[in-house]
């Protein structure tokens, strides 16, 4: 009788000591050690240098959707306006954020303003 109270008491105290010892843990020191897995999220329209390049003024709407795609944004209050916007968030590292704003003239393609731009041509060598 006296070995069984002794073993349990023995491995109350064992559970205790544990239990002290993980409750000092901060919440921080575990989530450095096991991080979860996070998935990249895109969100929007991607445009690439490329795709800009092909833009000419004086392109038509259509035109420009061909090359573009479905603009995300489409005011009512700026009819000759389409937005283009991407959003990359990496699982791990920082989010990247492209803009391109696309302005007609009496339904022409008449000027591009965002951080996208068309890849510069490398020079002709003779």
């Amino acid at each position: 009788m006296r070995k069984q109270n002794f073993s349990t008491l023995l491995v109350m105290a064992v559970l205790a000591a544990m239990g002290s010892a993980l409750s000092a843990c901060s919440a921080t020191a575990v989530t450095d050690f096991v991080k979860p897995y996070r998935i990249d999220v895109r969100q929007g329209n991607y445009v690439s240098q490329e795709m800009v390049a092909q833009l000419k003024p004086g392109m038509t709407r259509e035109q420009v959707r061909f090359v573009l795609g479905t603009p995300l944004v489409t005011d009512v209050f700026h009819a000759d306006r389409w937005d283009y916007i991407y959003r990359f968030q990496p699982g791990k590292g920082e989010v990247q954020e492209r803009r391109l704003s696309v302005i007609f003239e009496n339904g022409q393609l008449a000027r591009l303003d965002g951080d996208v731009r068309a890849e510069e041509a490398p020079p002709k060598s003779q």
